[in-house]
């Protein structure tokens, strides 16, 4: 839930001098392999040629409901219309062309598409719009469908986050200042932010105590954690879930599409009786993420993973190093990296209960510390413990700087099949070069701890999302041998 659905066009565009005809065969070929591929899209019969045309088909695909379009060059393509075409379509954009399909045919059916895309992009510069234009953009039918198998999770993202709010509740905290940034981003971006207090929070809590749906929840909790759980506790963090859910339905009005980045503590265990982190996760799960500790753009990483992977991220600190020991005792899996690859993502135990090996209804161990040092735990119990199962991972953060310049980073890498022998929902994390990673671009780029967390390898759908907001500043691990701007040459 909480996800847009791409609705795809495919409009084929033709300059006059070439014959209408080329365009039009070339894009139904592109309209078959696509079928084949079981992916929908709406094709339109107009093909473009002049600005009348380019307003006819903008009219035809409006109707038939598409809001991410493909722009096809089947010959060198009109530059004007195509382009006005793009400009006046509200919604994401992509531009792709034919490559020539025989020797056999290179006088009537040559369309010079690979000559006409640069004219498409230099027009498209001309009138500042920024459409998806693939790495090599030129192809057979077969190869422009994989394009455009690429660019629907980038043309989601463009659209759930313009149709996004995100709700915070609380001041970021103090203690954790390098989760403040800067929000005007957010209304670049498209982004509505709805800032409220904790107050109002725990105010609409109460207003649920006793709500007709908790029995339903805490259910729904007991099953999905193997028939474990304390009723009578359960009820509190179902209230809770109940309470967010219902904030977002009654406050989020001209969006579609929500998120929360809520404050979890100090004081919200003494007020509202437990720890948020079970909930955080469960409706993480659901394409509705909720980061902690006030963290606005960890809520906007986090939604933009989901939309770009269609599965639900977590959010995880950057948290510590691996000792040697823990390396020596697993040498093989820890084969082939060294002892600065490998770091814990760690967090209390906000990521879903789908990615741990037996999840566990827990205590938040360093607040029981402070708020309950001799007594059994309960105002601290909430989180969701369990080591993060095996898999491929990639990092992700989309934020702010201080002087309002939005900055990102991606690698990828994996969870290793290692016990981490710790607490929270934890897991040892891979990444080749990390070290280098760790140096020059979260240290030298001022990232926080927090680090989207997507359980799938999607750095390239990511890197064309980022470019596609804007982001002219997009961190990687470097391989071995390619430097940093910052780094030290001299070994």
């Amino acid at each position: 839930m909480n996800l847009p659905e791409v609705k795809l066009g495919l409009i084929s565009v033709s300059r006059d001098c070439f014959p209408m005809t080329l365009s039009a065969r070339r894009r139904e070929a592109v309209a078959g392999e696509l079928a084949l591929k079981h992916i929908d899209i709406y094709e339109s019969k107009v093909t473009v040629e002049n600005e009348v045309d380019a307003l006819k088909a903008l009219d035809d695909v409006k109707g038939a409901g598409v809001n991410a379009l493909v722009i096809f060059l089947g010959n060198f393509g009109p530059e004007g219309p195509e382009t006005l075409m793009a400009s006046k379509f509200d919604g994401p954009i992509m531009f792709a062309a034919a490559a020539e399909e025989t020797g056999e045919d290179l006088i009537d059916g040559r369309g010079d598409a690979y000559c006409g895309m640069l004219n498409a992009s230099y027009n498209l510069g001309l009138r500042n719009i920024k459409a998806y234009i693939p790495e090599y953009p030129v192809g057979t039918a077969a190869e422009v469908v994989a394009m455009i198998s690429d660019f629907i999770p980038i043309a989601r993202v463009q659209i759930g986050i313009k149709k996004l709010k995100i709700f915070s509740f609380g001041p970021r905290p103090y203690d954790f200042l390098a989760c403040n940034a800067p929000i005007k981003n957010l209304f670049d971006l498209g982004v509505e932010i709805q800032e409220n207090s904790e107050l109002d929070l725990f105010a609409s809590y109460n207003e649920h105590k006793n709500d007709e749906r908790i029995p339903g929840v805490v259910q729904d909790m007991i099953d999905e954690m193997g028939g474990k759980g304390n009723p009578n506790f359960l009820e509190r963090l179902a209230q809770y879930e109940i309470t967010l859910l219902d904030w977002a339905e009654k406050n989020k009005g001209a969006s579609e599409y929500f998120a929360f980045a809520n404050k979890c503590w100090p004081a919200f265990q003494t007020q509202f009786h437990f720890v948020p982190c079970y909930v955080n996760g469960r409706l993480t799960a659901r394409g509705i993420p909720v980061s902690c500790e006030t963290d606005i753009y960890g809520a906007l990483t986090e939604y933009i993973i989901t939309l770009a992977s269609e599965i639900a991220p977590t959010l995880l600190d950057i948290n510590n190093t691996v000792p040697y020991d823990q390396i020596e005792k697993n040498a093989e899996v820890f084969k082939g990296y060294k002892p600065n690859d490998v770091f814990m993502g760690f967090h209390c135990g906000n990521t879903s209960a789908c990615y741990l090996n037996k999840p566990e209804m827990k205590y938040q161990l360093i607040m029981k510390r402070s708020l309950e040092p001799d007594s059994e735990p309960d105002i601290s119990r909430g989180t969701l413990e369990g080591t993060i199962q095996p898999s491929e991972i990639t990092l992700f953060r989309l934020q702010s700087t201080a002087d309002s310049q939005l900055r990102s980073y991606i690698a990828e890498g994996k969870v290793l099949d290692v016990d981490p022998c710790s607490f929270g929902g934890i897991g040892v994390i891979a990444v080749p070069e990390m070290g280098r990673f760790y140096r020059h671009v979260l240290i030298e780029g001022r990232f926080p701890h927090h680090a989207g967390v997507a359980f799938k390898h999607v750095g390239r759908i990511l890197f064309e999302v980022v470019k596609q907001l804007g982001v002219n500043w997009v961190g990687y691990n470097h391989p071995a041998g390619v430097l940093y701007k910052t780094e030290n040459p001299f070994r």
